[in-house]
C-alpha cells in the first residue's frame, strides 16, 4: 500500500514538473472522454424517448392484446371472463378498451370526436402524458356525473377552456349528460384528431350512444418472461368459453425483439472511435516524452531504482493524469447533456425525461483510466530497458 501512495505522490510530482506537455495531452484525453461520454449519454437518453413513445402506442413489455370476436354482443360474458382471466393470473395492470365515437356539443355544433373507454390502469400501461389536470383514479367511477380525459385537440376544438372554472362537456346520447374533464393529454403528433377518454363503468352506467353491441378487449401488462406462458393459458381458457375464434397476442414494442439494438450498437461504434482518437494521441506524447527523459532515468536506475518501480512510476504518471481529465470530461458532459435546452430535444416524447446515465459517467472516467494504462504501457516498457551506462550518456 506503501508503494502504491509513493507511486501516485511521485507521478503527481512529475506532471507539476512537465505540466504544459501534460496541460496539451489531457485537453485531448479530456475532449476524447467528454465526447465519448456525450455520445453515450444523449444516445442512451434519444433511445428512451422513443422507448416511451412506443409505449405510449402499445404498452410496455410485456403487453398482451386480448379479444374475443365470435361473442357477439354479450359484453357482460366478456367482461366477466376478462375479469377472472386477471385474477386467476394475478395480473397487477390490466383495462378493458373499446374503441368509439362520442357524440360532443360544440360551440360550433354537433360533432363525433374518437371515443376510447378505458380503465383507470390504462394511464401507467400506457405512459400517458398529461399536460394539465390529472389521470383517472378508481374513486372517479362513484362520481355522480362521466369523468373525461381529452387530447390538446379536443380542448382547442372546445375553445381552450379552463378546466378548474369551466370543465364540462355535453355527451350525447340516449340521453345528454354532462361530463367533466379532469385532464389534457399531449397530442401524439402534430395535427392529431381530437380524442376523448371516459371510463368503461360510467359509459355503461349513462348509455352514451355509439358503444352498445362492440365487445371490449382486453389489455394485460404482465413479466416479459411469462409472456408466452400466458399468452398460451389466456387462449386456451376464453377459447373453452368463446369458441376458437379468440385473439390473444403481444402488442408491445418489443414483441420482435428489441428494435433499439441497432442503435445500441452505432452508439458503441463511434464512442469506440472517439476514445481511440483519444488514445493514439497521448500515445504519442507519452512516447515523446519518454525519449527527453531517457537520462533522468538512467539516473534514477544508478542510483538503484528497480526496473519494476520505473516501470510502475512511468505507467501511474500516464494513469494518473488520464483519471484527473476523465473526471473533468464527465463533468463537462453532464453540463452539456444537462442543459435544460438539449434534453428535451433529445428525449422529445418522453413522459418521464431520463436523468443522466450513471453508466456513461462510469464508462467516461473507466475508458480514461484505461487509456491512461494502455498509453503508459509502451513508454514504460521503453524505459525499462534503457541500460544505465546509455542513458546517462544520452
Amino acid at each position: 500500500m506503501t508503494a502504491l501512495i509513493g507511486a501516485v505522490i511521485e507521478a503527481f510530482s512529475e506532471l507539476r514538473i512537465h505540466k504544459t506537455r501534460v496541460l496539451l495531452a489531457l485537453l485531448g484525453v479530456m475532449l476524447s472522454v467528454a465526447a465519448l461520454t456525450s455520445v453515450v449519454a444523449l444516445g442512451n437518453m434519444a433511445s428512451a424517448g422513443m422507448v416511451q413513445t412506443s409505449e405510449r402506442m402499445g404498452g410496455r413489455a410485456a403487453t398482451l392484446g386480448v379479444s374475443t370476436p365470435s361473442a357477439g354482443s354479450d359484453q357482460a360474458a366478456v367482461v366477466a371472463a376478462y375479469a377472472e382471466v386477471v385474477d386467476r393470473y394475478s395480473i397487477e395492470y390490466s383495462s378493458l378498451r373499446v374503441d368509439t365515437f362520442l357524440g360532443i356539443r360544440t360551440p360550433a355544433g354537433r360533432i363525433d370526436a374518437m371515443g376510447l373507454l378505458i380503465e383507470p390502469d390504462y394511464g401507467t400501461m400506457r405512459r400517458m402524458n398529461v399536460v394539465d389536470g390529472r389521470w383517472f383514479t378508481d374513486g372517479d367511477t362513484e362520481r355522480l356525473a362521466p369523468v373525461m380525459i381529452v387530447n390538446e385537440a379536443f380542448h382547442t376544438l372546445m375553445g381552450s377552456p379552463d378546466i378548474t372554472t369551466d370543465p364540462g362537456v355535453e355527451l350525447l346520447g340516449e340521453r345528454d349528460v354532462k361530463a367533466v374533464i379532469v385532464g389534457i393529454l399531449a397530442d401524439d403528433y402534430s395535427g392529431a384528431q381530437p380524442q376523448a377518454y371516459l371510463l368503461k363503468d360510467q359509459t355503461d352506467r349513462w348509455e352514451l350512444a355509439g358503444v352498445q353491441g362492440a365487445p371490449p378487449t382486453l389489455e394485460a401488462w404482465v413479466p416479459a418472461g411469462l409472456a408466452d406462458e400466458l399468452t398460451a393459458r389466456i387462449t386456451a381458457d376464453l377459447k373453452a368459453q368463446f369458441g376458437p375464434d379468440v385473439s390473444v397476442y403481444r402488442q408491445d414494442y418489443a414483441a420482435q425483439g428489441d428494435p433499439y439494438g441497432g442503435l445500441t450498437l452505432v452508439i458503441g461504434g463511434v464512442a469506440g472511435l472517439v476514445l481511440l482518437l483519444g488514445a493514439v494521441g497521448l500515445l504519442n506524447i507519452s512516447m515523446v516524452t519518454v525519449k527527453y527523459r531517457v537520462r533522468e532515468i538512467g539516473i534514477r536506475r544508478s542510483f538503484g531504482a528497480t526496473s519494476g518501480r520505473i516501470f510502475f512510476g512511468v505507467m501511474m504518471e500516464s494513469v494518473v493524469a488520464t483519471s484527473v481529465a476523465g473526471v473533468a470530461g464527465v463533468m463537462l458532459a453532464v453540463a452539456v447533456v444537462s442543459h435544460p435546452r438539449v434534453q428535451p430535444m433529445l428525449a422529445a416524447g418522453a413522459t418521464d425525461l431520463p436523468p443522466f446515465p450513471i453508466g456513461a459517467a462510469l464508462l467516461g472516467v473507466g475508458s480514461a483510466i484505461a487509456v491512461g494504462a494502455l498509453a503508459g504501457l509502451i513508454p514504460a516498457l521503453v524505459a525499462v530497458r534503457v541500460k544505465v551506462i546509455d542513458a546517462i550518456r544520452y
